[in-house]
C-alpha cells in the first residue's frame, strides 16, 4: 500500500515540470497570438492607406512597411506553430510519464526525449519572437522618422 502511494507520489511529482513549462509556453502562445493579431491590423491600415497614397514616393514607403508587416506575421506564425509543438510535447511527456509507471517503464526514455523536443520548441520559438519583437521597433523607429521629418517639413513649410 504504501509503495503506491509513493509511486503515485512520484508519478505526479514527475509530471510537475512538464506543467510549469506547458504554463510558461501557454503564456508565450497567448502572446504570440496577440502580437499577430496586432501585426494583421496595422498590415490592413497601411493596405487603407496605399490606396490613399498621393505620390509615388509614399506608395514606395508604405509598400515596404506592408513587406515588414508580412515578414513580422511569417515569423509570429512559425514563432506560434513552434509554441504549439511544445504544448503538445510536454502533454506528451506527462502522459508518457504517467503511462510508463503503469505499464512497467517500457517507454524509457521517450518523457525525456518529448521533453527535450518541448524545451527546444519553446527555445527556437523565442528566438523567432525576439527577432519579430526587434522588427516591430524597427517600424515604429521608421515611422517616429517619417512622421518627425514630415511635421518639420510642414513647420518650414509653413514659415516661408
Amino acid at each position: 500500500m504504501l509503495k503506491d502511494a509513493t509511486t503515485h507520489y512520484a508519478i505526479l511529482s514527475a509530471m510537475l515540470a512538464p506543467a510549469f513549462f506547458l504554463t510558461a509556453t501557454a503564456s508565450l502562445l497567448m502572446s504570440a497570438n496577440a502580437r499577430l493579431a496586432r501585426v494583421i491590423d496595422r498590415a490592413r491600415t497601411l493596405v487603407d492607406e496605399l490606396e490613399r497614397a498621393v505620390n509615388d514616393l509614399e506608395r514606395e514607403r508604405i509598400e515596404s512597411q506592408i513587406a515588414i508587416q508580412r515578414r513580422r506575421s511569417r515569423i509570429t506564425l512559425y514563432g506560434g506553430q513552434l509554441l504549439y509543438i511544445a504544448v503538445s510535447c510536454f502533454v506528451g511527456t506527462s502522459l508518457t510519464v504517467a503511462a510508463d509507471a503503469f505499464l512497467g517503464y517500457r517507454f524509457v526514455s521517450a518523457p525525456t526525449l518529448l521533453a527535450a523536443l518541448g524545451v527546444t520548441m519553446l527555445l527556437a520559438a523565442s528566438v523567432l519572437l525576439a527577432y519579430e519583437s526587434t522588427l516591430a521597433v524597427r517600424v515604429i523607429n521608421d515611422e517616429m522618422d517619417h512622421g518627425y521629418a514630415r511635421a518639420n517639413q510642414r513647420r518650414t513649410g509653413s514659415q516661408q
